[in-house]
């Protein structure tokens, strides 16, 4: 929205968008099969692990990468593992120092989540097994988590 009163214009308006995003490592592994694709009595323990992670690339440009570990196991040993890590450039305008980091982890991963879940549920559906469908994520937690961890004396930041 551009005005002409002195009001806000385009060019100080926020800006969030998504420039690339791609695959920077992956890896899956179905160390037990064929014996680990018959359906077991119970159902396998899943362990799913998530970080976020970002690098400025210029004075608007930042990589978020998000990734993400996981294995399932059963009596039988371990069934399958991956790893996961997928990226995206983000190019970030007008947004106030104090609020960059909040968009950088929360924001950002948010929106490379859909893909990399898509891409967890294809390549397990691809090893033999059921497709796994990972959980939302609630990625304000795990930046409050990750801020108190910073922060001296554990507080997270309001």
């Amino acid at each position: 929205m551009t005005t002409t009163n002195g009001g806000p214009s385009a060019e100080v308006q926020p800006q969030l968008s998504v420039v690339a995003q791609y695959i920077k490592d992956f890896s899956f592994e179905n160390p037990n099969a064929p014996q680990s694709l018959n359906p077991g009595e119970e159902p396998p323990q899943i362990g799913i692990q998530i970080n976020v992670n970002a690098q400025p690339l210029s004075d608007t440009d930042i990589e978020v990468s998000l990734k993400l570990e996981g294995k399932a196991e059963s009596a039988v040993g371990l069934l399958f593992g991956f790893e996961l890590e997928f990226a995206g450039v983000f190019r970030i305008r007008n947004v106030p120092q104090e609020s960059l980091n909040a968009i950088v982890l929360i924001e950002c991963p948010r929106l490379l989540f859909p893909f990399a879940r898509e891409i967890v549920a294809t390549t397990v559906r691809n090893g033999g097994f059921p497709p796994l469908l990972l959980d939302p994520v609630d990625f304000v937690a795990l930046y409050r988590q990750k801020m108190a961890q910073l922060q001296p004396g554990g507080q997270a930041m309001a």
